[in-house]
């Protein structure tokens, strides 16, 4: 099993000796799970390609401080990657940023949240709870998004939602899965965004936001959904 990891943002230089890099923590996150597999990492933002995806079993594609839909070069350039990939029919999983831009290149709205950020621990109506190894109708995960998927890519079946965001995860066929929340982040690097955002969120929505960090979340969980995903025939 060999993964592709497409990294489209660089962390805060302060976040780097700590979590190193959106790539190193689906790695770790994977790992823990039980991924055994070789994992290369690319650095889309930097246009930082492999010369070829044959030899990828899976592509990731994490998340980024971009808008999906942006006109930003290298953003238009993923997305017509991303775009030959579905028709390739690479397995491809997404994760916020990477969550939106594959519904983007699927032909569905991404656009600003209804709603305004959505920040912290949120939780989820899973809509097919049988896709866990114990029977599961909720999970909750740590989020930092102000833009969402707005409508379901043709094809595609909704995987979970709430009232903040009624397209939190969705899948087509064993082809795409996709994730708007963050099974790769810890309460730690959760606390440092709100508090590098602090002064944009306001003391209130910080506040708030910070309050159930350390509730506990499912991203254990969802990387052992992924590794199934994964490794499926």
């Amino acid at each position: 099993m060999k993964l592709c990891i497409l990294d489209n943002d660089d962390l805060d230089p302060a976040a780097v000796p700590i979590w190193g890099s959106y790539a190193n923590m689906f790695e770790r996150l994977l790992r823990d799970a039980g991924f055994q597999g070789d994992v290369e990492a690319f650095s889309a933002r930097h246009a930082q390609y492999p010369g070829s995806f044959d030899a990828y079993d899976v592509v990731l594609l994490t998340g980024s401080r971009a808008d999906a839909f942006s006109k930003e070069p290298w953003v238009v350039d993923l997305c017509s990657r991303v775009s030959a990939l579905l028709k390739q029919k690479k397995r491809l999983i997404g994760v916020c940023f990477g969550h939106q831009l594959i519904a983007h290149c699927l032909g569905a709205k991404v656009d600003r949240a209804p709603h305004g950020w959505c920040l912290g621990r949120h939780t989820y109506t899973w809509h097919e709870p049988q896709y866990f190894e114990e029977y599961t109708e909720q999970v909750s995960l740590l989020a930092s998004h102000q833009d969402q998927v707005l409508e379901l890519p043709v094809g595609a079946r909704l995987l979970a939602s709430n009232s903040h965001c009624p397209i939190a995860a969705y899948a087509m066929g064993q082809q795409v899965l996709c994730l708007q929340p963050h099974p790769e982040f810890d309460p730690e690097y959760s606390a440092f965004l709100l508090e590098k955002r602090r002064a944009q969120y306001g003391e209130v929505v910080y506040n708030e936001a910070l309050s159930g960090l350390h509730s506990g979340h499912d991203g254990a969980r969802i990387a052992h959904l992924m590794l199934r995903f994964m490794e499926q025939a």
